[in-house]
């Protein structure tokens, strides 16, 4: 592989980098020869930590050719990243309004993963909305996947957000998006195609 993409994996709210698609794209990593190009942290409780948590980290690695991947809320804050690096992003099944979802969510919220108790507070929802990006000045840096059986989120959000050429939808599936594996290949030749486009 000519040019290497560095690989910063997003996952989900309540999620963990041991969730399936995390580790599904560790794998292909591995068989591509990213294996130390790519970083999946276990993101921090609270959006406005969670986002000074992800800036330090890419401070601290200074990435050459940093691509994002984010699912569920890890794609919301893929998207302000995006923006904020000029970076390509894939967002699989992204929260596009989170903060509207998080009103009735309020409380104690357990994350099977890690063990550990969240608490989604008032705070956290106006957080979200400081990382809101309301016009994307570089659409074409996103390939957004959807799948329109996602339980969770409404997908149409996502396809009003993106512009139609960049949206991917899928018929049916979940919203952990079903044979994930299967897009990966289509995922890293976005982000290739995109880093050479950049570095024209």
């Amino acid at each position: 592989m000519p040019v290497k993409p560095y690989v910063l994996y997003l996952h989900g709210f309540l999620s963990s980098p041991q969730s399936i698609k995390a580790q599904q794209t560790l794998a292909y990593c591995l068989e591509l020869g990213l294996g130390e190009r790519i970083a999946i942290p276990q993101m921090s409780d609270g959006p406005a930590r969670t986002i000074a948590q992800l800036k330090a980290l890419v401070e601290e690695l200074r990435p050459d050719n940093l691509v994002l991947m984010g699912s569920s809320l890890g794609g919301y804050y893929a998207t302000y990243l995006s923006e904020f690096y000029q970076a390509p992003a894939v967002l699989i099944n992204p929260a596009v309004r989170p903060y509207e979802l998080w009103e009735s969510h309020l409380g104690e919220k357990h994350n099977y993963y890690s063990g550990e108790v969240h608490v989604v507070t008032r705070e956290h929802i106006d957080e979200l909305r400081q990382f809101d990006v309301a016009s994307l000045s570089n659409p074409s840096n996103f390939q957004v996947f959807l799948q329109t059986g996602d339980e969770t989120l409404d997908y149409r959000q996502a396809i009003e957000k993106f512009p139609d050429d960049q949206c991917v939808v899928r018929e049916n599936g979940s919203h952990s998006y079903d044979n994930f594996d299967q897009d990966l290949p289509a995922m890293f030749d976005f982000f290739l195609s995109r880093i050479s486009e950049n570095q024209r």
